[in-house]
């Protein structure tokens, strides 16, 4: 803080506003969806990334508990060869 005043100092954004987007929350949560399942493999598709990896909660916006069932809704559409282990 600058001396003698009571105001924070102002960040220098450099002429560019900053826009913080709203979380969406859970997309599962949303539909009141108990159990991620393993044979709707066209939803699954949307959390796996190009390479075949599972995107993480930050990207996918899956809270904790719907991520887990997800990661391992997605190892099982692969034992059974709904899903790739690579990508395509």
């Amino acid at each position: 803080m600058a001396r003698g005043s009571s105001k924070p100092p102002r960040r220098r954004t450099n002429g560019k506003e900053e826009a913080r987007a709203k979380k969406k929350g859970c997309g599962y949560c949303r539909w009141k969806v108990e159990q991620v399942d393993y044979k709707n493999y066209m939803n699954l598709r949307t959390l796996v990334s190009e390479k075949g990896k599972l995107r993480s909660r930050r990207v996918s916006g899956l809270c904790r508990r719907h991520q887990n069932q997800a990661g391992t809704a997605v190892k099982r559409a692969r034992e059974i060869a709904l899903l790739p282990y690579v990508g395509s």
